[in-house]
């Protein structure tokens, strides 16, 4: 049987698909969530071995402190009281960058999706295995700017992977690479 012009013979699925997840994007999630949740755990095993609560080290002159605060919430402290729901919330979250990165067909959603679970997974692994106890933990916050509450790393990450993505989403740009037209 001959197929019209422009028609395909056989009934591939991916044919309706216009974009291909890219391995290469996978890959480049995987390293960027691997390189920097090492480096946020790195970051707070040095903390807790170097510093003591209450007592603050300048290191930038007063540009950055470093104080060691065991925080129960979210971020700025808030919800002390809820850091079970938090542990859910953060598991949750990981799972769905870990399902929207199987789609990726863009370099920059590879690496705000990378960092952003690197930052969920560092916060989520404070509160699995530090004290009080598993999905209680109190997450290790060390760095200060002045007239900003005391953070990590992780959450740098978390802030990061926002601006990427609202910079993608303002640029039109979807996960897996095409352009969406502005309305």
């Amino acid at each position: 049987m001959q197929a019209t012009r422009g028609t395909s013979l056989t009934s591939d699925d991916s044919a309706e698909i216009p974009w291909r997840p890219s391995a290469r994007h996978r890959l480049l999630f995987a390293v960027v969530a691997l390189a920097a949740y090492c480096v946020d755990l790195a970051t707070k095993v040095l903390a807790v071995a170097h510093l003591r609560p209450g007592e603050p080290r300048d290191v930038v002159g007063g540009l950055l402190r470093l104080d060691l605060v065991r925080n129960p919430g979210a971020a700025f402290s808030t919800g002390t009281s809820y850091t079970l729901v938090l542990s859910v919330i953060a598991l949750v979250a990981a799972g769905v960058v870990v399902r929207f990165g199987r789609r990726l067909g863009d370099r920059t959603w590879a690496v705000a999706l990378g960092l952003l679970l690197a930052g969920v997974c560092g916060n989520l692994t404070d509160r699995v295995f530090r004290e009080p106890g598993v999905l209680r933990g109190h997450v290790v916050d060390f760095l200060e700017l002045p007239h900003w509450p005391v953070f990590n790393v992780a959450d740098m990450l978390i802030d990061s992977a926002v601006v990427l993505i609202v910079i993608q989403t303002w640029r039109g740009i979807g996960i897996t690479g095409t352009r969406h037209a502005k309305s």
